[in-house]
């Protein structure tokens, strides 16, 4: 697959942005994949870091601000206009065959969208505000929100897949990982960490070690993790070393971190699901305006804790925090709850949602495909799940190709991507029914392409015989992947048959 990425990272942004476009890309990320982040603001490091993983990245050129005609809320976060910047990612992308864009930026809605949309196969947009129109073919906005199920109705168009909520928060495989170490925290919280962000561009972080270093009723040591372009580093480094606190400084370790705290204070934003999915009890503070609503809507299902204030002095954190400090089961629920919110593989599933909308190229196959369908057929892992697992003669191939070829009622489909042939369907058609039967051909490269193959073959299948209205798959107790493949595509099990040879 090729994917461009349009994401940004600044002072007024925040890293947020592109550290979870990232995340998504390194599942994404295989040998046959190609990504292309597209940015006009991106700190040096955060560069250096994509970069070092083998991604492609493209700075766009400054430009005079230019205001907008009909400016969003974050119109400003982008520099120039919507035209502007669409007219320079389509000279970047146009004619190079993407698969996908994936477009996550306050500032750009359906203006721009619809000037790239020619250039891709498919647009993806990540949102977390939905205050504006998009024309995509899936919207992700991984927060948890209490209208969720109508926060895009008539902001997208109506064929567009919509991933809701944390189940699809992207977060780093570590997180996963480290999730099966923990347990709901329980009796006193005798590690903080803090954290609010890469940027912080307000220093609550200054704010929330100050609150921290006037409680003297709890014994706790202090974390506290800043990015690489927090405004006020050197000082804060100065007062960690002073206060005995550790810091941490653009680290790797942030899972780790989370999992030996007990209590957190930290920002909304991407990190909220991070801390949940460790089951880490947090005191939540927005650090930017966007951020308020979701934390109170984050707080009313439980899963954090936050208090409403237009000024967050230290004092305020410190009564809060103390709050929290003198009440274990509080922190419990807290912690309870978020373990059921998420589980840490949301990444995982926006992976396999943008494979599956892959478009395989399906036709039917003729004469010349005999030869080549005979070796793909014996190949031995095909062999192993099939329910014939014998190799099969010439002869037999023949006799049993032929007899499809002159049979209405049966149709063979070879599914091709990139000019490779990747997959093989059977459609066994009786009434208003058929049976599908796939499997991938192993001498190209054809990984994670069964699902879009399945995908491409319903497509034709109703497109080219409209009466079907039902379809069945029988595939081997033992073959787990395709297995999988089904159920993902929506089938569901109906029977089990068992079988014995004599």
């Amino acid at each position: 697959m090729k994917i461009a990425f349009r994401v940004d990272a600044s002072m007024q942004i925040g890293t947020g942005h592109v550290m979870r476009c990232l995340t998504l890309a390194d599942e994404l990320a295989g040998d046959d994949t190609t990504m292309h982040f597209i940015c006009r603001y991106l700190p040096s490091s955060l560069e250096q870091k994509l970069r070092d993983k083998g991604f492609n990245v493209s700075i766009l050129p400054a430009s005079e601000k230019s205001n907008e005609e009909f400016p969003l809320a974050h119109s400003d976060w982008l520099g120039v206009s919507q035209k502007i910047d669409a007219g320079a990612t389509l000279a970047l992308i146009q004619n190079q065959g993407y698969d996908w864009l994936i477009v996550d930026h306050y500032a750009l809605d359906i203006r721009w969208e619809k000037t790239l949309r020619s250039a891709v196969k498919n647009v993806m947009v990540i949102d977390d505000l939905a205050d504006r129109q998009h024309e995509c073919d899936v919207l992700l906005d991984q927060n948890l929100h209490v209208d969720q199920e109508i926060r895009y109705k008539d902001r997208v168009p109506s064929q567009c897949k919509t991933l809701i909520g944390p189940r699809y928060a992207l977060l780093r495989k570590e997180f996963a990982e480290y999730r099966e170490r923990v347990k709901p925290r329980e009796g006193k919280a005798t590690c903080i960490l803090v954290f609010f962000g890469g940027v912080d561009a307000n220093d609550f972080t200054t704010k929330t070690i100050l609150a921290l270093s006037q409680i003297t009723e709890h014994n706790f040591s202090v974390d506290v993790v800043i990015g690489d372009q927090h405004p006020n580093k050197e000082e804060i480094e100065r007062l960690c070393q002073r206060l005995d606190y550790s810091c941490y400084v653009q680290t790797n370790r942030m899972a780790e971190l989370m999992v030996k705290a007990d209590f957190s204070i930290g920002a909304g934003g991407g990190a909220v699901w991070e801390r949940a999915c460790l089951m880490l009890p947090t005191l939540s503070i927005p650090t930017a305006q966007h951020q308020v609503k979701q934390l109170v809507d984050v707080a009313l299902t439980g899963v954090s804790y936050t208090f409403d204030t237009v000024n967050y002095t230290s004092e305020k954190i410190k009564m809060h925090a103390e709050l929290l400090l003198d009440n274990s089961s509080l922190r419990n629920l807290l912690s309870t709850r978020s373990a059921e919110i998420v589980d840490g593989n949301g990444a995982y599933r926006v992976a396999q949602t943008l494979r599956s909308e892959i478009e395989i190229n399906l036709r039917q196959a003729g004469i010349l495909d005999e030869e080549y369908l005979f070796a793909w057929r014996n190949h031995p892992k095909i062999r192993e799940v099939s329910f014939n697992k014998n190799e099969i003669t010439w002869d037999q191939h023949h006799h049993w190709f032929s007899s499809l070829l002159s049979n209405s009622q049966r149709v063979l489909l070879i599914g091709e991507y990139k000019n490779q042939s990747m997959g093989v369907v059977r459609f066994d058609l009786q009434n208003d029914s058929a049976e599908i039967s796939i499997y991938l051909v192993q001498e190209n490269e054809s990984n994670g392409l069964g699902l879009p193959l399945i995908r491409s073959a319903e497509k034709w299948i109703c497109k080219h015989r409209s009466g079907i209205k039902k379809l069945n798959a029988n595939v081997l107790e033992s073959n787990k992947l395709s297995q999988g493949f089904f159920i993902k595509a929506g089938y569901s099990p109906v029977t089990r048959m068992y079988c014995k040879e004599l």
